[in-house]
């Protein structure tokens, strides 16, 4: 597998009142992820499947000697697996270990399957509304807000909680039940 794309974090402090975020599609929609998050992007290939995972988790690959897990996002919130195309790529995360104590254990390096990778965009702080509420038993902890861009809003989402380890494991105990 080659990098397609290693991402260059803005130093701290440029672009007050700004973020930069990675702008991917997925089943038709736009989401972002803060580039903080984001290591490198890699071309889909071969996977290996682990047995007795949750359907989200679609395997593993070897990234430079490591073993990383690959979650296909579409799965994870609860639709079908995505279709790879030649399109689809992988998006390297970091992610913290637990999303209650982000700064107390090293941070884990996950994979998102997504349909395409479009761009990297900064978004003003103040064009970043909060997250919907659609009432108790909608789970929306995962978005960090509704990002305003081109006349459009792009779901910013959390990568941190939408890749907890803790939650993913459960779903895998669960599945193996």
């Amino acid at each position: 597998m080659n990098a397609l794309v290693k991402v260059a974090v803005a130093p701290p402090g440029a672009g007050r009142g700004a973020q930069q975020y990675l702008t991917f599609m997925l089943c038709g929609e736009a989401f972002a992820i803060p580039i903080h998050n984001i290591k490198e992007i890699i071309e889909f290939g071969t996977l290996t499947a682990v047995p007795m995972m949750p359907q989200c988790i679609r395997g593993v690959i070897n990234l430079r000697g490591a073993v990383v897990p690959v979650v296909d996002l579409g799965s994870r919130f609860g639709w079908s697996r995505s279709e790879v195309t030649r399109r689809s790529c992988i998006v390297i995360l970091e992610v913290a270990l637990d999303a209650h104590d982000p700064d107390g254990t090293p941070p884990q390096v996950i994979g998102l399957v997504v349909d395409a990778v479009n761009e990297v965009v900064d978004i003003a702080d103040a064009d970043v509304e909060p997250p919907p509420a659609f009432g108790p038993r909608i789970r929306t902890e995962f978005i960090s807000g509704m990002g305003k861009l081109d006349g459009k809003f792009v779901v910013i989402l959390d990568a941190d909680r939408i890749l907890s380890v803790d939650e993913l494991s459960q779903l895998g105990e669960a599945g193996s039940e």
